[in-house]
């Protein structure tokens, strides 16, 4: 499915509840395919489509011209106005859009906690491949290309007339832990990808790949893992519970823990919804 999404170019939609990896499958896509760092877009109720792809700071700009205006008149000099691309800071999205040899990896995290519009304003996005900065497209003359601030720690892209388009489309990775429904036009567009719940085979697999199995102190080198995981399962059956709540236990475990104790073992692996 992964190959799917990038053969297309489409979105990959990863479903499933929370602790199946969702988001560690976009980190996995980029080391696999050394895509470099992660552009990570959290989503929540408030988040629109302007936090994912840029904000012009105009209040920063004003004080600062105002402060250049004081200084230079002190001094005789003829004010200058502050550049204007030290002020428009690029989003994840608007980032993951640059123009670059490689794509970028872009992460939407839990867009099903997002406004019910994001889904559909987001689709534009995604076919288009660009967007514009309306700050930066007035400018003209020698101020057609400004360089802007990236979502990268202390990076930097130039950006001509104001429009920002991508040379190689982003590998996109939305997850949804299934809070509510996408609308179809934006389903369609989405490969889908569904993580379900592994089974006890792959929970000793997850395990080992965190914890390794070369110390010897029991099997698959922990010792008191088949109890673990029989009780993560057990209660997994009768309520909802995270992978990585059984690797907290298990690290507690290892780290010297009586995780044997009832009470323990109902602090580490009590279910999502707040019941025990």
């Amino acid at each position: 499915m992964v190959s799917a999404a990038l053969m297309l170019r489409r979105p990959l939609l990863v479903t499933g509840q929370p602790g199946t990896g969702k988001s560690s499958l976009a980190h996995a896509i980029a080391h696999e395919l050394s895509l470099g760092r992660v552009l990570h877009w959290p989503v929540n109720s408030r988040t629109t489509l302007q936090d994912g792809l840029y904000h012009y700071d105009a209040i920063g700009r004003l004080r600062d011209a105002g402060l250049r205006r004081d200084q230079d008149g002190e001094q005789g000099l003829v004010p200058k106005e502050p550049d204007i691309g030290s002020y428009v800071r690029l989003g994840p999205l608007g980032t993951a859009l640059l123009p670059v040899t490689r794509p970028r990896v872009l992460l939407i995290d839990e867009l099903d906690k997002g406004d019910i519009d994001l889904p559909n304003d987001l689709l534009t996005i995604f076919e288009d491949g660009e967007f514009e900065i309306p700050e930066l497209a007035r400018l003209t003359g020698e101020q057609d290309r400004a360089r802007v601030v990236t979502a990268d720690p202390g990076g930097r892209a130039d950006v001509d007339r104001g429009r920002v388009r991508c040379s190689e489309f982003p590998v996109v990775v939305i997850t949804s832990n299934g809070e509510r429904d996408f609308p179809p036009a934006f389903l369609r567009r989405c490969v889908r990808l569904d993580l379900p719940e592994p089974d006890e085979e792959r929970l000793r697999a997850i395990v080992r790949a965190h914890l390794g199995d070369s110390d010897g102190s029991g099997a698959d080198g922990i010792e008191g893992i088949d109890e673990l995981v029989r009780a993560f399962l057990s209660r997994r059956a009768s309520g909802e519970l995270a992978t990585d709540q059984l690797l907290n236990a298990v690290f507690l475990r290892r780290g010297g823990v009586g995780l044997d104790a009832d009470g323990l073992l109902d602090a580490v692996l009590h279910r999502l919804g707040g019941t025990v």
